[in-house]
């Protein structure tokens, strides 16, 4: 008859088993999960500013696009088990009001993070702010170069291509086919309208080629209520390439005044404002025809639309939780991409959902986001805070855009 094992004998055996199990089971299962503000275990709150009312309100439906997103992601189950709070809030496009609602979002709200607000002046107004905070201001909504700058603003990041790289690519394609161009421009008179115009003078060569080639300059304030007189002293300066630096509503005024002036001048629009819905429509498609603007993104229109996995996802997305908006509008195909690229930094995250590693992810990235042109993708590194660095050139032709080539940097 075996003897019995004394209680003490029998607390160390168990002891040892636990340890010898605890051994055998993988590190994540005992991995601790680490949470910064605005996460929990069923939950992750980002937020985000779109200008839904006042001067530039065209571009709401990038918000709205980006709630349709994160509609269609929570119904599968969110990231990781986790919903997105998408709390998205109108600035107006007034950078003061940017600054308001920023404080909220981070200071009452708690979010984890912004994530692609719109506009240059307002990211500016609010970018030393997060960044003393130590708040990720991720994929702002601005091609400005300085949202890539990592030794100066390590929590801040871009999405799209830069203001300058695509004002490089249009003065590139102006010298290969009208090298003697009488130049016009017509810029918004803020950072957004200079940061274009730099581009197209670096692209144009040396500042005495730049200052020849541009005969006219012209600028307007984004509470002006119309550009005509900009656009009749355009014309008279006998320029035949006009380039439009301009946000939506102007944009539009100034096709459209163009037209009514019997000026034809070859086009060139920001990719900002190339938008069918909000731009070419209310400017009239037949006063649109031949406008060159550039791309990195994939409308289903565009043949080059044809066979892809991500098309059929994003037209159910937008029919059921943004029924209004046009699939066609470039503005909800950024809207969808970039909350796409959010989603995969997230996943990306684990169950380390803290503002440093949410950095951390977003610096480390090789993704195809849906919605972007073919050829193009989303890349970063440490160093490297320009996720998407190429562009298409494209021509309207009364319907949609064609494709003028190849993708490639500015």
């Amino acid at each position: 008859m075996n003897a019995p094992i004394d209680t003490r004998r029998r607390r160390t055996l168990q002891i040892g088993a636990g340890l010898a199990l605890a051994s055998s089971l993988p590190l994540t299962a005992f991995a601790q999960k680490k949470y910064d503000s605005g996460v929990t275990d069923t939950e992750i709150k980002i937020g985000n500013l779109n200008p839904y009312s006042g001067p530039a309100s065209a571009y709401g439906v990038c918000g709205k696009s980006m709630a349709a997103y994160f509609g269609a992601l929570n119904a599968k189950g969110g990231v990781n088990g986790r919903k997105i709070n998408f709390l998205t809030l109108d600035d107006a496009y007034n950078p003061a009001k940017s600054v308001e609602q920023t404080r909220k979002l981070v200071e009452q709200d708690e979010v984890l993070l912004m994530f692609a607000s719109l506009g240059t002046s307002q990211n500016i107004a609010v970018q030393r702010y997060l960044n003393a905070k130590k708040v990720p201001q991720l994929f702002v909504n601005t091609g400005a170069t300085r949202f890539g700058d990592p030794k100066a603003f390590p929590w801040t990041m871009g999405w799209q291509p830069t203001y300058q790289a695509e004002g490089r690519l249009y003065a590139k394609h102006i010298l290969q086919t009208q090298p003697n161009a009488k130049i016009g421009v017509l810029m918004q008179n803020d950072d957004f309208g200079k940061d274009y115009f730099k581009g197209l003078n670096d692209g144009l060569g040396d500042k005495a080629k730049a200052k020849a080639m541009i005969v006219q300059h012209q600028t307007y304030e984004v509470s002006d209520p119309t550009i005509d007189s900009q656009m009749v002293s355009l014309k008279s300066a006998g320029c035949d390439v006009f380039v439009s630096i301009t946000t939506p509503k102007f944009a539009a005024q100034a096709i459209r005044k163009a037209a009514e002036l019997g000026w034809k001048p070859t086009q060139y629009l920001v990719s900002v404002s190339q938008s069918m819905n909000s731009v070419l429509k209310p400017a009239g498609f037949e006063n649109a025809v031949g406008v060159i603007s550039s791309t990195y993104l994939l409308t289903p229109s565009d043949p080059m639309a044809a066979g892809s996995k991500d098309v059929p996802e994003y037209l159910a997305g937008m029919k059921k939780y943004f029924p209004d908006g046009n699939p066609d509008d470039s503005l909800n195909a950024i809207g969808w991409g970039v909350a796409a690229t959010m989603a995969q930094v997230l996943r990306q995250c684990g169950d380390e959902l803290t503002r440093d590693n949410v950095m951390k992810q977003a610096a480390n990235l090789d993704f195809k986001a849906p919605m972007l042109y073919p050829g193009i993708e989303v890349k970063t590194g440490a160093d490297d805070f320009y996720p998407i660095d190429k562009k298409i050139l494209q021509r309207f032709n009364g319907k949609g855009y064609e494709a003028m080539g190849a993708p490639m940097a500015g």
